[in-house]
């Protein structure tokens, strides 16, 4: 097996089924039809109900669910071997999240912008909704937490990363201007903002800025505060779009570099079932998966996007499908490229960190599994360093190799590093929406409360202290698969809701599309909960205690919310059946 032939196989699948799976649901399941009139124009607001060009949208969409999600997640997956994570990504993204994300998108659409949870208030009861509420928003806290170590750490280890990034946010800043403040074309305006992120990028080589994890941290919290209570036309807009084209180029060049490599894989195609990932415990593949790899396969926190902001954008329902089901095969496509390069070549990549450190490094293809997270650890090659190396080799040794290898790492890191901010702004202006949403029923009763909670500056602090908090403790093998937990448990949710609206709201026979794979999620999840609340959660706590309680708390409330949950869906499908 070769690098091309990976990439190859994965590219004619998402471009296969697009055409024929997705536009059946779209034809057949949602029934899209633009003579409906899209929230962004009917309830256009000037800040966050904004209509936007579909390009543009895809854009904010795909760089929002994007993240750092389908790169940190396949590089740790590979301790099993490239096969089984290769797998996961292909199969649940087509046939799990595609559909999650779509229909997560077209319900809020009908539902006038609300988010998923207000949709699963609705069609499945009051309580369901609330406890759906309190699940969507520790999600929101442990992504916030997730990415904002991932950031930090990338800023620490490679400073001209954190001067691109700075950079590049005053681009978006001239383009959100260009826009729609001087009304200059779309072509026109994304090809200035192109050329000056080329700058950006340029000068960040030139201008590093040094900083410790913790300085960063602080500054991450200023900025996602402000950028998630601004005008969504004065920087997320804008700056999503520029980081849309930033990944395309980097989908782009690793596609060609895959394809004319020729690379054969230098690590097994399966290690072992369990070996040593999360929390330093040995990790079955099975249920343990959707911890590790979340947004290159599926993911529930698209659904929180689709929902909480991209519905308020989206000009007609005609775009739904390339927007929602297409930016989840883009980034499926991303997860496979990064798969590619880390078959490729992280053999290479780690014994070379081992010999810069002069260090004998024991590794050999027998035990990959055994000694993958070890070595990573050891030789501070994270699972985003590990990225950056291994892409800008597999550059290196195509016909690409004139790009210098420096400048390649620098693209690589940023668009890394670039999306994990999009995700962590977009994270902050939903849980703002959530906290408004979830603060509706004391509204006349304690107005004084309600008034403070809800003012857009506050509701946007208080998810953020809470995520920084725990990024604090640097423990990223407690932080990465909590966020992963309830990231996937939320699919599972979010996927039952888009069942129970097919079949109610759109008395469609299809539902079938959204109830077999959301409850096989629901029991794979829910199984690697509690296996690691029971087996990585304990040894972990006595690392950090505040944090390892904290987070230990959030799961154990999660999965009572998770149990309340699938005993409402169970009833209002026996309700639906009966005809009631």
């Amino acid at each position: 097996m070769t690098t091309t032939v990976i990439g190859i196989i994965g590219f004619l699948l998402y471009i296969s089924l697009y055409f024929t799976y997705g536009k059946k649901i779209e034809r057949d399941v949602v029934r899209a039809s633009d003579e409906i009139e899209a929230p962004s124009k009917r309830l256009y607001d000037g800040i966050d109900y904004v209509p936007a060009h579909r390009a543009v949208l895809f854009g904010h969409h795909f760089s929002s669910i994007a993240g750092a999600g389908p790169i940190v997640g396949p590089a740790l997956a590979i301790c099993w071997g490239w096969l089984p994570g290769l797998l996961w990504v292909w199969l649940g993204n087509i046939f799990i999240g595609a559909v999650h994300d779509y229909l997560a998108l077209m319900a809020s659409m009908r539902y006038d912008g609300k988010s998923v949870q207000f949709v699963a208030t609705d069609l499945i009861s009051k309580r369901t909704g609330t406890a759906f509420y309190w699940t969507v928003f520790f999600l929101l806290v442990l992504v916030v937490a997730a990415f904002s170590t991932i950031i930090a750490g990338m800023f620490v280890k490679t400073p001209e990363i954190a001067s691109a990034a700075v950079y590049v946010t005053i681009v978006a800043l001239i383009l959100g201007v260009l826009l729609y403040r001087v009304n200059m074309n779309l072509v026109g305006a994304t090809v200035i903002g192109v050329a000056l992120v080329a700058v950006a990028i340029w000068l960040g080589t030139l201008t590093p800025l040094p900083a410790s994890f913790e300085v960063w941290l602080v500054v991450l919290f200023i900025y996602i505060i402000i950028a998630a209570a601004i005008p969504v036309n004065i920087l997320l807009q804008p700056r999503d779009y520029l980081n849309s084209w930033l990944l395309y180029f980097g989908i782009a060049v690793g596609f060609i570099a895959a394809f004319f490599t020729f690379r054969g894989v230098e690590i097994p195609m399966y290690s072992e079932f369990s070996p040593i990932l999360i929390g330093g415990k040995p990790t079955p593949f099975w249920p343990a998966v959707p911890l590790i790899i979340a947004c290159g396969s599926l993911s529930g926190f698209h659904s929180l996007v689709a929902s909480g902001t991209s519905s308020k954008q989206i000009a007609k329902e005609s775009d739904g499908l390339f927007v929602g089901y297409g930016a989840m095969f883009t980034e499926g496509f991303l997860s496979t490229i990064i798969i590619c390069a880390i078959a490729g070549y992280g053999f290479t990549a780690m014994k070379n960190a081992a010999a810069a450190a002069n260090v004998p490094l024991a590794l050999n293809l027998d035990n990959w599994g055994a000694l993958f997270t070890k070595v990573s650890e050891q030789f501070k090659l994270s699972q985003a360093n590990l990225v950056v190396q291994t892409y800008a080799d597999m550059v290196a040794a195509s016909f690409l190799s004139f790009i210098p290898t420096k400048l390649v790492k620098v693209i690589c890191g940023l668009w890394i590093s670039a999306f994990a901010l999009t995700t962590l702004d977009t994270t902050n202006r939903i849980a703002r929406y959530c906290l408004v949403e979830m603060m509706a029923p004391v509204k006349d009763a304690m107005t004084g409360v309600y008034n403070v909670l809800t003012n857009r500056w506050i509701a946007s602090i208080i998810p953020a202290a809470i995520g920084i908090y725990l990024a604090w403790s640097k423990q990223f093998t407690i932080v990465w698969p909590s966020f992963g937990a309830a990231n996937q448990l939320i699919a599972s949710i979010a996927l039952m809701t888009g069942a129970a609206f097919v079949a109610k709201k759109l008395k469609s026979k299809f539902a079938i599309v959204a109830v077999v794979p959301a409850w096989f999620l629901w029991v794979t999840v829910t199984c690697a909960i509690v296996w690691f609340m029971i087996v990585v959660m304990p040894a972990n706590i006595a690392k950090a205690p505040g944090q390892g309680w904290t987070v230990q708390a959030i799961m154990a409330i999660m999965l009572i919310l998770n149990f309340i949950f699938i005993w409402d869906f169970i009833k209002s499908r026996k309700k639906t059946e009966e005809g009631t």
